[in-house]
């Protein structure tokens, strides 16, 4: 059917949302974005479809990601008589015997693979539909999910639909409030009131620019012509995945907002460039959009009205820089990826040199709650320059890697130990990047800083789009830094010669330290580099591109000077600047590290000191990892 009003998305809104909410029987969600199928999620689907096939009370669907990716394949099981009840790394030989357990009402034989039992998995925008759920009896001695330390800080607004849809179902989004902003603006025809709203709202890009969206959105509304929508979903972070999984686990919320903003500024034909790397994205956007159109939410004539909008998919070769506005528009036109000056405003002449408005996916996710909740609810989050909330990937030397999406204004310790549980193997906290491989390097005397766009800046690092990777003690700052530049050389369009002239010889330098060939200099030299890198590159990768490089040396100064004077690196990463020995008096003659080694290094007699032979030591570290007593040594 065609949807032509209000009344028409909420009959079927209500019909769905029982299944969601409570079903008849019962319901079995698998987070299958990329994070859980890699786990083994879709090993488990089939298993369990096998299993149950042809009993008409269990519904098996899939979901996107919950944010808990350390803890996949995440298996989610409710009904209308029992409480809803997440499990943890559930494989194949395991998710039968955990749903026959839960149907017999059988909890405690399972305990050790629950994650936590849900309050209330209503949506955030959700206010009319009573949910049963919440008034079941919890079970004793299993955690609320929602009061669990990597939950707890967590407000999700862009990610609000993640891991409780079907993304290939558009009738569970409709279940979960979808369409209802867009159809109440649809009827409203106030295309100024729209942007005024989103102005209010404070909202910020989340691509990394943090530009105001609402002032971009009216520039854009100013200028005559054909005016384009266009999502930039070439997320190409290294350690980034936050619009992967939001389009794979709701890619109807990034169309609605995209349907908002054209209705605000005036647009009839949208683009979404995704990464070809991200097939699984690629494929439920495709389904989304079909399944738009089925229900004359996307084409011509929308709900009878004279509005229409049509959002087409490009998908990007992969580069890097592609993730910049103007270079993103000209690998959109067919031409090569570079960027050009920013002296003319896509804004005013962008895609095919007309009014182009470009956000993230994760902007537009945020645009339709933004509508339906108010400008104040959005503001009533965040800090006075910085509203909302933000998502961030959290990788790297930490416990609970995952999503998260907290409050802006939140500290990085709270994310770092009390989200992310802190660093394994009780290993010291060293630095978190944050904004990706041009972002900044954070030391631990900055763990207190709130984070936000204006915060971020101060201590010489960016928001970006959400990368967050955390280092421990055994992490080289030279040595990350080399291959950040390492890998933005690469990336390099190459266009100006700050950039690429200026990543070139960091690289070399960086090199030369890394390997004990630094010289005296060598600091002085990079800094003046970086210097003018960022007062002269032509774009947005080269003038953030030295980020890395600075901010390690501003905070970590002695490790650079211990590889070029000392010719040591203190983290025993660089190969030719460190050795491995054995501590006599702490060693206790385990063996277990001879046994380790692939070289036959290690020798010595059962309960005795042993020794390393340094001529036949590969450095490869598996001794030192391995070893209980912290008996080996960087030397």
């Amino acid at each position: 059917m065609k949807i032509q009003s209000l009344e028409d998305l909420n009959a079927i809104r209500r019909t769905y949302a029982k299944q969601i909410y409570a079903p008849e029987g019962i319901r079995i969600n698998i987070g299958m974005a990329s994070c859980g199928i890699a786990a083994g999620a879709r090993a488990a689907l089939n298993r369990a479809q096998e299993a149950f096939r042809g009993n008409a009370t269990i519904q098996i669907r899939q979901t996107g990601c919950i944010g808990f990716c350390e803890q996949e394949p995440l298996v989610e099981i409710l009904a209308a008589d029992k409480p809803r009840i997440m499990y943890k790394k559930i494989q194949e030989d395991k998710i039968v015997e955990v749903i026959e357990g839960y149907l017999a009402g059988d909890f405690k034989t399972h305990k050790k693979w629950i994650l936590g039992q849900m309050k209330d998995p209503r949506s955030l925008l959700e206010d009319e539909i009573e949910n049963p759920l919440a008034a079941i009896r919890p079970v004793d001695g299993i955690p609320f999910m929602e009061e669990a330390p990597f939950y707890s800080a967590q407000i999700k607004v862009a990610m609000r639909n993640c891991g409780y849809i079907d993304p290939d179902r558009i009738e569970e989004y409709f279940a979960r409030k979808g369409y209802v902003a867009f159809l109440q603006a649809l009827k409203k025809n106030n295309p100024q009131e729209i942007i005024e709203t989103i102005k209010a709202s404070g909202l910020r890009g989340r691509g990394g620019g943090g530009f105001p969206t609402g002032i971009k959105w009216a520039t854009c509304a100013k200028h005559h012509g054909n005016r384009y929508i266009i999502c930039n979903a070439d997320e190409g972070d290294p350690g980034a995945y936050m619009d992967r999984s939001v389009l794979e686990g709701d890619p109807h919320s990034v169309i609605e907002g995209m349907l908002i903003a054209a209705l605000g500024i005036g647009s009839s034909q949208g683009y979404i460039y995704v990464r070809n790397e991200y097939p699984l994205a690629v494929k439920r956007l495709v389904t989304a959009i079909k399944q738009a159109k089925s229900y004359g939410l996307l084409g011509e004539n929308i709900a009878g009205t004279d509005f229409s909008f049509n959002i087409n998919i490009s998908t990007g070769a992969g580069a890097f820089v592609c993730g910049e506005s103007t270079a993103l528009m000209a690998s959109l036109e067919g031409k090569v990826g570079r960027p050009r000056a920013k002296y003319v405003h896509t804004v005013e002449k962008g895609f095919r040199e007309s009014p182009s408005n470009l956000n993230n996916v994760e902007t537009y996710a945020n645009v339709p709650a933004i509508m339906l909740k108010g400008a104040d609810w959005y503001t009533s989050m965040g800090t006075a320059r910085s509203k909302g909330t933000k998502v961030f990937s959290l990788v790297g030397k930490i416990n609970n890697t995952g999503l998260v999406e907290v409050p802006m204004g939140i500290s990085l310790r709270d994310i770092i130990f009390k989200i992310g549980g802190g660093i394994p193997k009780k290993k010291k906290f060293k630095a978190v990047q944050t904004g990706g491989p041009s972002g900044g390097c954070i030391p631990e005397q900055f763990l207190d800083l709130p984070v936000d766009f204006d915060e971020l800046a101060k201590v010489g690092s960016i928001m970006g789009s959400g990368g967050m990777i955390v280092m421990d003690q055994d992490t080289c700052m030279v040595d990350l830094a080399r291959y950040f530049v390492d890998f933005l050389k690469d990336e390099s369009c190459g266009q100006c010669n700050p950039c690429r002239e200026g990543l070139k010889q960091m690289l070399k330098i960086l090199t030369d330290i890394c390997q004990g060939n630094g010289k005296e200099g060598d600091i002085e030299l990079l800094e003046e580099i970086g210097a003018m890198m960022q007062k002269f590159s032509l774009c947005g990768l080269g003038t953030s591109a030295p980020n890395p490089v600075l901010t390690s040396i501003l905070y970590f100064r002695d490790e650079y000077e211990a590889h070029i004077q000392d010719k040591k690196c203190p983290a025993g990463v660089c190969k030719p600047l460190f050795h491995y020995e054995i501590d006599a008096d702490a060693c206790t003659g385990c063996g277990v590290c001879a046994k380790k080694c692939p070289q036959g290094a290690v020798s010595g007699e059962k309960k005795k000191a042993h020794s390393i032979d340094q001529g036949k030591c590969i450095k490869c570290g598996i001794c030192y990892e391995g070893c209980k007593f912290d008996a080996i040594r960087i030397c």
